[in-house]
């Protein structure tokens, strides 16, 4: 109804109607919005990302530095013992001797040197391990993480508590998160105010230190020819 009474008569009620989106494509009516979240107090002491202990790239190293200081180390002692140097330390020197800088096997080793030396910068100078998102601290002495793809799970979970939602796909990064939801009954504007209220409920029960952006798009089940 539009109207309803007071004491001093009948007043009508303004009507508002929904003025329908225009859609990118005939067959897929969709809606689409973005929240940011900010974090529910400082929580403490300020949490870092978690450093990789890397031990893979550590160990090759290492081996590689063993191995090649062991074999020059031996050849010096052989050679002091008054024997001859092993064939590679010759050609080695020879060739150090012979070849000039702009050499295409000179350029290409320095290269490959290079790109080695510029990786292990790059290793020692970032945190790495991308997939745990640091939590939020309320001790300076414990420290919690959680994985990208188990908050990505959480946050599935509560999509699909939405009336409406037929399925959801979630793509969580460490600065957004993008959701992708379709919808086979109730209109896609109601269904994406829900599914922004719960994430963004779901997102700061995560607990997480620097909580993501929201982007939330719903739209309708591609139809069967």
């Amino acid at each position: 109804m539009s109207e309803y009474d007071t004491e001093g008569g009948t007043q009508r009620l303004p009507v508002i109607e929904r003025t329908p989106e225009p859609s990118g494509s005939p067959d897929l009516d969709q809606s689409a919005s973005s929240a940011a979240y900010e974090p529910v107090g400082p929580g403490g002491a300020r949490a870092h990302r978690f450093w990789s202990p890397r031990r893979t790239p550590a160990l090759l190293l290492a081996l590689v530095v063993i191995g090649a200081v062991g074999v020059l180390l031996y050849d010096i002692s052989a050679v002091r013992a008054g024997r001859d140097a092993m064939h590679w330390r010759q050609v080695a020197a020879g060739d150090l001797a012979t070849r000039q800088l702009q050499d295409t096997w000179v350029l290409v080793g320095a290269g490959v040197a290079a790109a080695l030396g510029l990786w292990l910068i790059v290793l020692a100078a970032t945190p790495g391990l991308r997939a745990v998102l640091p939590m939020r601290r309320t001790t300076a002495d414990v420290r919690g993480g959680l994985d990208r793809e188990a908050a990505a799970l959480v946050l599935r979970d509560r999509a699909m508590e939405v009336s409406g939602v037929q399925s959801a796909r979630i793509r969580m990064k460490r600065s957004k998160v993008t959701v992708r939801a379709l919808s086979h009954f109730r209109e896609l504007d109601d269904v994406r105010a829900d599914l922004d209220t719960a994430l963004g409920t779901g997102i700061t029960e995560l607990g997480l230190a620097k909580p993501p952006g929201l982007s939330v798009h719903v739209g309708r089940p591609a139809k069967k020819k």
